[in-house]
């Protein structure tokens, strides 16, 4: 819900921005000295335009660039204004939502990790209850491995090689050899 109220706020932002702009190029030729300003501003911009344009084309750029009168400097100085505006708060505007984008990304890779965590803390202790489990096994036939050395130690090496009787009293045995 959060994400296109966000997403239109910021186009509501740069389709106010556009009245804005007018406005600030209409009040930059009625100030004295903003519009002294803005014709400096205007003159270094066409100096700097010019020069690039001639030195891209291969032209001479050693010539003397002429000024622009003042109502054309006013009228070039307002609209850069304008578009400067604009294209800032269309900057801020990506800038503003590309840091929420990354603190969105942030948040979900924390929780990936939080869950990520829990699958593997149940994984260590299910492999640790299955190393308890093997060891007991292994202490429980190392048991019967000596009860078998100790076993065939008593009955000598006939007992070892006779193991289906292992287990019987020796009268057993003999009245089934029998």
């Amino acid at each position: 819900m959060v994400l296109p109220v966000i997403k239109l706020g910021t186009l509501a932002l740069r389709t106010l921005s556009k009245p804005i702009a007018s406005r600030l190029k209409r009040q930059a030729g009625l100030h004295p000295k903003f519009r002294e300003f803005i014709v400096s501003l205007a003159q270094v911009n066409h100096r700097f335009t010019t020069t690039l344009q001639r030195r891209i084309y291969g032209h001479a750029t050693d010539v003397e660039i002429r000024p622009l009168n003042e109502e054309s400097a006013v009228q070039a100085a307002s609209d850069l204004l304008g578009e400067m505006f604009i294209f800032l708060v269309a900057g801020a505007a990506v800038i503003f939502e590309v840091q929420r984008s990354a603190k969105s990304e942030a948040k979900k890779e924390e929780k990936r990790m939080k869950e990520f965590e829990g699958i593997s803390c149940l994984i260590m202790q299910a492999l640790r209850e299955r190393d308890e489990a093997l060891s007991k096994e292994v202490e429980q036939l190392k048991r019967k491995i000596m009860e078998l050395e100790k076993q065939s130690k008593q009955q000598g090496l006939t007992g070892f090689f006779n193991f289906r009787f292992f287990g019987q009293s020796g009268t057993e045995k003999s009245a089934q050899a029998a």
